[in-house]
């Protein structure tokens, strides 16, 4: 996020502070340009002076031509040593006085010409003039080391582009470094919000974000508000309804239990060699009242079964309502043996696996973990309920407990419930916690609420749900593994 950001500043700034550098570059040149015009006009003014101080023809051939410095040019060598010099040629370049360096400069006028010399790692400024002197018409010239003009090129790496380079790399980096801890509290907000649970939607404290943030951070904890109201009301009113529900539900089930059982009372032998056929007219007729309605043994149980599934389906909404973590805040959780958990609903089940011919065992450890009980038993009889209902008679249920060696850590409790029934393909296994989906195909009657409110149980606990394959490549293996 502040990626692009830390970037445009960057961008935003450097390129400024280039544009400032090349502006120094600029200023830095004209001054110099300045000066060495300064530097010009003094060459200029020196050159009749030094054309004087020739004073009379060479006395003999072969020799040099008398020669008194003027006090200016006396002055201007004494303070430039090492950067200044003079020489004195005939028309025809031949060298009379002066340094034999400065050569080839002999002008076709008598105007002032200018020239640039290297000399000695030196950069030299070289005002040349032909004119009149004491010895005839000959060629003198001037040469300045101390030419800022000249200097400047060579020296604007030293002087100019690397200290502006150092600038702005410094600058770069400072601003790198202010840009991160600038918006290190909009990335703290950033990753608070994507590590959230979608479940969780308390406000975010305002306290913590920088000020420009704040109207951003208000607007989502309104949004949180309004969705956590939303999300309240939905769920109060799934309790409220499934809470409703139970009552009339459960006297409807006792009402139908009741019939089925006298159904079942009332159903007569049938004599040797009789069918059974000839007495159920009869029996109807003498004991039916005047415009009721006569329910089979059969229709009695169809019903009875269909009430026992609304009734589950009742409870299982109440308890998925009650499994949301914000509505556990004000409970606090407790210390829960699961073993003795896994031994109670051990007992609970034997009678619904035994009638179906099933083998429930139990293989558990003392083991102990934090949390709510009630919601540890909804999550554990979920499980156990579901491998016995999909389980085929003569199969084999164990619920387990204990401790599993972690990963990279200590042992981690955990909680596991395994059939060898048909089994979950492990193309529908993350679809089969959602809530009423159920794998096409299934056989058996189910309302598809049975791992997805013990997946929002394990989530309650922080703990992790996961569906494997059973031990000989057939069936599910469901484990529960709390953290350490």
């Amino acid at each position: 996020m502040t990626a692009d950001l830390r970037n445009r500043l960057l961008l935003m700034l450097v390129v400024p502070l280039c544009l400032l550098a090349l502006v120094a570059v600029a200023i830095d040149y004209r001054s110099a340009d300045e000066a060495a015009s300064q530097h010009d006009q003094r060459l200029l003014r020196l050159l009749p002076a030094l054309a004087d101080s020739v004073l009379a023809p060479p006395l003999r051939e072969n020799e040099a031509p008398p020669l008194l410095l003027a006090p200016p040019i006396e002055d201007f060598l004494r303070t430039n040593p090492g950067y200044s010099a003079y020489s004195v040629r005939d028309t025809n370049g031949k060298l009379l006085l002066g340094e034999p360096w400065l050569h080839n400069f002999v002008p076709t006028t008598q105007v002032p010409e200018f020239h640039s010399v290297e000399f000695g790692g030196v950069t030299y400024r070289v005002a040349v003039q032909r004119g009149r002197t004491g010895a005839g018409e000959l060629v003198v010239a001037l040469a300045d080391g101390s030419d800022p003009r000249q200097q400047w090129a060579q020296q604007l790496l030293l002087r100019v582009l690397l200290p502006n380079l150092i600038l702005v790399a410094a600058a770069a980096l400072a601003i790198h470094w202010a840009v991160g801890r600038a918006f290190r509290p909009l990335v703290e907000l950033a990753e608070a919000v994507e590590h959230r649970s979608p479940r969780d939607l308390s406000p975010i404290d305002e306290a913590t974000s920088p000020a420009e943030v704040r109207p951003l951070v208000q607007s989502l904890n309104r949004l949180f508000a309004l969705v956590n109201a939303q999300a309240e009301g939905q769920r109060r009113f799934v309790a409220d309804a499934a809470h409703q529900l139970r009552t009339p539900l459960a006297g409807l089930q006792a009402q139908v239990e009741a019939w089925a059982m006298m159904a079942k009372a009332s159903k007569p032998a049938p004599r040797p060699g009789a069918t059974g056929l000839e007495s159920k007219p009869a029996l109807a007729q003498q004991s039916r009242p005047q415009g009721a309605i006569v329910l089979g043994a059969d229709q009695i149980e169809k019903l009875r079964n269909a009430t026992r599934r609304t009734s589950q389906l009742a409870h299982q909404l109440l308890a998925l309502s009650r499994a949301d973590a914000r509505s556990l805040d004000a409970q606090p959780p407790q210390r829960v043996d699961l073993k003795d958990l896994c031994e109670t609903l051990l007992e609970t089940f034997l009678d619904p696996a035994t009638g179906k011919g099933l083998d429930l065992g139990l293989e558990v450890d003392p083991v102990h973990v934090t949390g709510h009980g009630w919601l540890l038993r909804e999550l554990l009889s979920n499980l156990v309920d579901n491998a016995i209902k999909y389980t085929p008679a003569g199969g084999v249920v164990t619920i387990r407990c204990g401790l599993r060696p972690g990963r990279a850590g200590p042992p981690r409790v955990f909680l596991q419930v395994e059939d060898d029934g048909p089994g979950v393909p492990e193309a529908e296994r993350s679809r089969v916690m959602q809530r009423f989906y159920r794998v096409p195909g299934t056989v058996g009657e189910g309302t598809g609420l049975g791992l997805a409110i013990a997946d929002e149980i394990a989530r309650v606990h922080r703990a992790s749900l996961t569906l494997g394959t059973g031990v000989h490549g057939r069936g599910l293996v469901v484990t529960v593994t709390f953290p350490t």
